[in-house]
């Protein structure tokens, strides 16, 4: 059987390297050799949850080339540049009431989960890989995944030409929905940051102004540019345990505006929630991406960044090679590194 490099976590907090069974495209499959894959908050958040060692590699945020195709694929996708949906596209039936809404995610008959982009190669189904445009780099490849998730969170919130934007965290989900929101129109945008980089990454996104993620710097600044209303897009990309962010996004948006829940929230947390009935705050939670309006976020993710509309390459601070995906996971574990975007690349 021929085999592959692959990298699992070990249960003890450590990412290691392993041959694996290589994959083969079955009907209806595709395989990719991965050419970028990126570190996410999520699978370093996985790793702490985890008891068990992996079964199979994970890594979601994938781009790669298309090797081999099983009956009933298309031969024209041989040889393609794609992004990888791993989530939604590849495992959907097709036939279910919420396939066919566009809401792949939550189909009701999935075809099992098999390995990630932690690996030399992966093997999904074929509605899985979108084409990418010439313009776009591997690393763009790889950055269209975490992309999708936030212009998914500025869609659900029905953002409108002109109006202010608050966002509420500068990682990468925060910093590509400010990215998405200037795209779609915002009028001002105002992010909080923690850390020096992250506020300069979130200006040079499109961000007016990135402020202080604690003390009234943040309600300052957006009082200033709405003449006290407050903004009329609220989206929270933190998450974490605790309801801080979220009680801070009610005190900072207006009478009737709208509130997207980014961020996951890891435990229950308790709101009170007199001041969104008071002022009649939508509340919208967003998770992943899907069809709307006949257009999947991954189509509008790769047309911003292809048009230039949307120059989040630079997010990419650190690239690894597989062989070195535990100083990978170190780097975008380590807050003092200076790292945005952590990227497994190999040639």
């Amino acid at each position: 059987m021929a085999t592959m490099t692959a990298a699992f976590y070990d249960g003890n907090g450590k990412m290691e390297l392993h041959d694996h069974p290589r994959p083969t495209a079955g009907p209806g499959q595709a395989v990719i050799r991965i050419r970028a894959c990126g570190v996410c908050g999520t699978d370093l958040q996985m790793n702490v949850d985890k008891d068990a060692p992996d079964a199979q590699p994970a890594g979601h945020e994938v781009a790669g080339e298309v090797i081999e195709f099983g009956d009933g694929v298309d031969p024209g996708l041989l040889g393609q540049r794609v992004a990888v949906e791993s989530v939604g596209l590849a495992r959907m039936c097709g036939t279910c009431w919420f396939c066919r809404q566009g809401q792949f995610r939550a189909c009701r008959n999935p075809t099992p989960a098999v390995g990630g982009g932690f690996a030399d190669y992966m093997v999904r189904n074929a509605t899985a890989f979108c084409p990418m445009p010439d313009e776009l780099s591997w690393d763009e490849g790889a950055l269209v995944e975490p992309f999708a998730v936030s212009i998914h969170g500025v869609r659900r919130g029905y953002l409108s030409a002109g109006e202010t934007v608050a966002v509420l965290g500068s990682g990468t989900i925060g910093l590509m929905a400010i990215a998405g929101a200037r795209a779609m129109g915002a009028g001002k945008i105002i992010a909080t940051a923690r850390y020096e980089r992250q506020a300069a990454m979130a200006k040079a996104l499109g961000a007016d102004e990135a402020v202080s993620d604690s003390g009234p710097e943040f309600r300052a600044a957006i009082d200033e540019c709405t003449d006290g209303r407050g903004a009329d897009l609220t989206i929270e990309t933190i998450g974490g345990h605790g309801g801080e962010t979220v009680q801070q996004s009610l005190d900072v948006t207006r009478v009737l505006g709208r509130i997207v829940i980014l961020g996951g929230h890891r435990r229950p947390i308790t709101l009170d929630y007199i001041l969104p009935l008071r002022a009649e705050h939508s509340i919208i939670f967003s998770n992943c991406y899907s069809v709307i309006d006949g257009r999947h976020d991954y189509e509008l993710a790769m047309e911003m960044m292809a048009s230039g509309q949307a120059d989040i390459e630079q997010v990419v601070s650190h690239r690894y090679p597989l062989a070195q995906i535990q100083d990978a996971f170190d780097t975008a574990s380590d807050k003092s590194s200076g790292s945005v975007k952590v990227q497994i690349q190999q040639d």
